[in-house]
C-alpha cells in the first residue's frame, strides 16, 4: 500500500482532516500518541534549510507541506519516490482552494465533509485515483450540487 495516511494540522497541532489507509491503527491512544510525534517532528524542522521528507519509522516516510497556518503530511513508504507524494498534496491543496475559492483552516473546519469529499475523489484506499485538476473540480461541483 503506498499512503499509510493522511493529515491535516494547523500550527498549534490540532488536526482538521485525517484519513488512515492500515487497518492497524485501531488504538486510538496508540494513534494519538503517533498524531503527536509527527506534530512535533514536523513543526520543529527547519522549513528553509531542511527538505520536505522525513523518516519517521522503520516503515514509513513523512511527506510534508507547510501551506500558510496549515501542515499537509502523508506516511508513505520507505521504498516510494517522495517528490511524488509532494506534488500530489499540492494538487489536494490546489483543488481545495479551487472548490473554497481561496481556501483557508475555517473553510475545512466548517466544511470538513466537503474537504473530505475533495481527499476521498483523489485518494481511495492508500492510492492515488485522479491527478487531474479540472477533472476532479468538474466531478466535485456535480457532487456538491447535489447537497
Amino acid at each position: 500500500m503506498a499512503i499509510q495516511f493522511i493529515l491535516c494540522f494547523n500550527k498549534q497541532g490540532v488536526v482538521r482532516l485525517v484519513r488512515w489507509f492500515e487497518v492497524c491503527q485501531t488504538d486510538t491512544q496508540k494513534t494519538q500518541d503517533m498524531i503527536v510525534q509527527i506534530y512535533r517532528l514536523i513543526s520543529s524542522r527547519d522549513h528553509k534549510h531542511q527538505s520536505n521528507f522525513v523518516e519517521f519509522s522503520d516503515s514509513t516516510k513523512l511527506v510534508y507541506k507547510r501551506y500558510a497556518g496549515l501542515y499537509f503530511v502523508m506516511g508513505v513508504d520507505l521504498q516510494d519516490e517522495e517528490s511524488i507524494y509532494l506534488s500530489h498534496i499540492h494538487l489536494f491543496v490546489e483543488v481545495l482552494d479551487a472548490f473554497f475559492g481561496n481556501v483557508c483552516e475555517l473553510d475545512i473546519v466548517f466544511n470538513f465533509y466537503k474537504a473530505y469529499m475533495v481527499m476521498d475523489e483523489m485518494f481511495i484506499g492508500g492510492e492515488i485515483q485522479e491527478i487531474s485538476k479540472d477533472h476532479l473540480l468538474e466531478k466535485l461541483s456535480i457532487l456538491d450540487r447535489l447537497d
